[in-house]
């Protein structure tokens, strides 16, 4: 099974856009929540001392923004890597 680069590039990129959206409306909504959960995930840091539950719109946009072309380049890359392992099993 081979991976279109592209349509893999895209998928994955769409996927991150639509979860950060959905992590920055629990972000807005949920703050104690996320923050708790935020803190979990940093092993030994505590990120709850620099931690600020105001929206920043212009933050907000910069990482949408770099995540998605962060996660489409990383999409394309992986369907490339994939393939060319693949073809070495044929």
């Amino acid at each position: 099974m081979r991976h279109d680069p592209k349509a893999t590039a895209n998928a994955l990129a769409v996927f991150i856009g639509v979860l950060y959206l959905v992590c920055g409306f629990f972000v807005a909504v949920f703050p104690g929540m996320t923050r708790a959960v935020t803190i979990s995930w940093f092993h030994g840091i505590d990120i709850g001392k620099i931690w600020s539950a105001k929206p920043f719109p212009g933050n907000f946009l910069l990482g949408l923004v770099s995540a998605i072309i962060t996660a489409w380049v990383s999409g394309w890359a992986f369907a490339s890597i994939y393939n060319r392992f693949a073809a070495k099993q044929s």
